[in-house]
């Protein structure tokens, strides 16, 4: 076992005993973030940095040690509103923080656990391996609610791997969570097999490289944390993850890459409270001029904000639910849109079972923006199919890196103009195949739903899969109807 693994487990056991006096996964990861954060900046402070992090005298890390009991939790709850109102990372950490521990006695025992480790000493990966854990296991909690904002590691490995981010470029996440696409980049970049990096190169990689959204706010002080514990940001400069809503307005300023995963649910709402005074649900779109297409569905005003926010030479790899790919109205526009603005040339096709969020058929569009032209930029779109006959499930078989290595392989990064095909008339399994851009136009709403391979399943019923496989599938499939019945049900109340 690793050393993060051996504290994460460490740091998590003691999770259990506070599950018994109702605090939750999330809340307890909550104050662990605001303790760690407080114990790190203490030892800086110490020999040999000697660094002045700007914590108030007096409610810095030895305040919390040296008392007990009540004076305990009087002083916590104390230090938590005075440091939320301070200035730069320092404030956006603990703004609008609570003590969420009612029992001093258990308050003090995670104190001790935090003070017993040296926080510094450890290499970022380290303290990052740690932190990613936590959240990790905070997502599988369901009741948590957390799975939604945390996308599979090995999916985004995958998905910046064939992106291939170069230093001196600016990356955004539009709904970046707890910020998995961030520190995969940050940790390609830093990988000396893929980039040597010099001084200046550093520097702009801790400031000046990752922007993104966050508009829930436990949410973003968990990604805040987690990018400075992979030596991401500074204390007293600026932060790069706003709390606004990325969707309201075109920010002005334009990246280089764009890499996300936006929160999944087709429509947007709002809670009002009309004349009588009853609450009801307002369909929510954005009316703005630089979107081809006025619709309250989150997930293509997403797509339009990223068109908007690309530079136009700028790269994007992007998870989208199955409706972005067929849906008619406002969905073809932006589909069109796509096709003649950018080069979409590749397709992966996720399997099932690999979100905490149940029933998502997704699928993730790689692109490059363009300028703008008289003819489409695309010519063809490459597919690959990961889904048909792939079977994968959250607790027993988890999808992994080196399930995606094939499509990887077939991606072909960086020399992307020797691509082969897999798929043939002679050898119709194959995973891996291009359509051309007519072929996608005469296609009904122009659509991008293609899939060619056969269900095994429902022909080879010597080799299905094994029935707890089966069963996941049947219950993913559920809870994707029910959510749509849901939604149909919302809109015709509203």
């Amino acid at each position: 076992m690793s050393p993060a693994e051996t504290l994460a487990n460490k740091v998590w056991n003691y999770c259990h005993v506070l599950r018994n006096a109702g605090l939750s996964y999330g809340d307890y990861l909550e104050q662990l973030t605001y303790l760690i954060f407080l114990k790190m900046a203490h030892e800086y402070t110490l020999p040999p940095h000697k660094r002045d992090f700007g914590i108030p005298k007096g409610f810095d890390w030895p305040s919390l040690t040296s008392r007990k009991g009540e004076e305990l939790e009087g002083h916590y709850i104390k230090l938590l509103q005075k440091l939320g109102k301070e200035e730069g990372l320092l404030g956006q950490i603990f703004v609008k923080s609570q003590n969420r521990i009612q029992e001093p006695v258990h308050l003090a025992s995670i104190i001790e656990m935090i003070d017993r480790e040296k926080w510094v000493i450890l290499e970022s990966d380290v303290k990052g391996s740690i932190y990613e854990n936590l959240l990790e296991r905070n997502a599988q909690d369901i009741k948590s609610g957390a799975g939604q904002y945390f996308t599979p590691r090995p999916l985004i490995k995958a998905m910046v791997e064939c992106v291939q981010p170069e230093p001196n470029r600016t990356i955004c996440d539009p709904a970046c969570g707890t910020g998995g696409f961030f520190l995969a980049a940050y940790d390609y970049l830093t990988d000396s097999d893929h980039c040597k990096l010099n001084a200046t190169q550093r520097r702009n990689l801790k400031s000046k490289t990752f922007y993104g959204n966050e508009i829930v706010s436990d949410t973003r002080r968990l990604c805040l944390m987690n990018m400075y514990l992979h030596n991401i940001g500074e204390v007293g400069g600026n932060v790069n993850v706003s709390n606004t809503d990325s969707l309201v307005a075109d920010p002005g300023d334009r990246y280089d890459y764009v890499l996300t995963n936006p929160p999944f649910g087709k429509k947007g709402s709002l809670t009002v409270t009309n004349e009588d005074g009853k609450e009801e649900k307002e369909t929510s779109s954005y009316n703005r001029q630089d979107f081809i297409a006025t619709t309250s569905n989150k997930q293509l005003n997403f797509m339009q904000h990223i068109l908007t926010i690309l530079k136009s030479n700028g790269q994007a790899a992007i998870v989208v639910p199955d409706n972005v790919l067929f849906e008619g109205g406002a969905g073809e526009k932006v589909r069109q849109a796509l096709l003649e603005k950018t080069d979409l040339h590749t397709i992966l096709r996720l399997p099932t079972g690999i979100f905490y969020a149940n029933g998502v058929k997704a699928n993730v569009l790689f692109f490059d923006n363009k300028p703008a032209a008289k003819k489409p930029w695309t010519k063809d779109v490459w597919y690959y199919d990961l889904r048909t006959n792939c079977h994968f499930t959250l607790k027993t078989k988890p999808l992994t890196f080196d399930d995606l290595n094939d499509f990887i392989s077939c991606y072909k990064p960086g020399e992307r103009q020797t691509r082969r095909q897999t798929w043939s008339l002679k050898k119709q399994d194959g995973r891996w195949r291009k359509f051309s851009y007519k072929e996608i136009l005469n296609r009904d709403k122009t659509s991008l739903d293609i899939f060619w391979l056969k269900d095994k399943s429902l022909s080879d019923l010597d080799n299905l899969p094994d029935p707890e496989e089966l069963a996941e599938d049947i219950i993913n499939n559920l809870e994707a109807a029910l959510a749509s019945f849901k939604e149909i049900s919302n809109e015709i109340e509203a």
